[in-house]
């Protein structure tokens, strides 16, 4: 069966579709699905947008319609903890809905009729994911033309594996990070998909990983422009982590 492969953001996806061997594009809930093989697996990939709604329909789609083994999520996240820095890649294990909070009835971030406050995701895959991760972050500069990740303030890239938080929300306040780093503390990046995405893989027991490019801080400092962060860097991200990850 094949990998479902997602991202939030379309340059990601279209990278990806140049290298992929097309079998079948497939158009349904206003998403296009390319079915083929990249690197020698059969994967399925879309371009989900934005939002826990977005994402978890798209999910549900790849698992349902097109009996996926396993999805795999890509895209820019921002850092929430002062020791990440742009171009850094974070491994997301485990996932948090931040914005989630149905007390007094539950506890804060707890999942109704679930009994979770976060989502685990697959220890073996996060393990050659950091590996794909480090031999790409090792081997950087071959990946771009001269002066594309300075340009960005990329310097020395690391690789972590640790907590996500994700919302239906653009953090950028630092009143903001100070509420989830009180409320959730160890989180190291904020993104709006992640945490609705495992958690339709742990209602359909589907393996779900997802590896997130520090694209900025979340913080009042915010002005990185996300559209072309992920055509010159998160797309070349994903795209070297990815083959790595398939060719380990």
């Amino acid at each position: 069966m094949p990998i479902g492969i997602m991202s939030a953001m379309r340059e990601e996806i279209e990278t990806l579709i140049h290298e992929i061997e097309v079998s079948d594009k497939v158009i349904k809930g206003m998403r296009s699905y390319y079915k083929g093989n990249l690197w020698g697996k059969d994967v399925v990939l879309v371009f989900s947008r934005w939002g826990k709604v977005a994402s978890a329909t798209t999910a549900t789609h790849l698992i349902t319609d097109f009996n996926v083994d396993e999805i795999l999520f890509t895209g820019v996240a921002g850092a929430v903890n002062d020791t990440l820095k742009i171009g850094d890649v974070v491994i997301g294990d485990p996932l948090y809905q931040h914005d989630m909070d149905a007390s007094p009835l539950l506890e804060p971030f707890e999942v109704p009729l679930l009994g979770k406050k976060y989502f685990e995701t697959d220890p073996l895959r996060n393990q050659l994911l950091s590996e794909a991760s480090s031999r790409f972050l090792s081997d950087i500069r071959s990946h771009f033309e001269s002066g594309v990740p300075e340009a960005f303030g990329i310097e020395d890239p690391k690789n972590l594996i640790g907590p996500v938080a994700s919302g239906d929300q653009f953090i950028s306040k630092r009143t903001q990070i100070e509420r989830i780093g009180s409320e959730l503390p160890g989180v190291l990046c904020v993104e709006m998909e992640g945490a609705a995405v495992a958690q339709v893989c742990y209602e359909y027991h589907v393996p779900f990983n997802i590896v997130r490019t520090i694209s900025d801080k979340a913080n009042d400092n915010s002005h990185i422009d996300f559209p072309k962060f992920a055509t010159d860097i998160a797309s070349r991200y994903a795209r070297g982590i990815i083959k790595n990850y398939f060719r380990p």
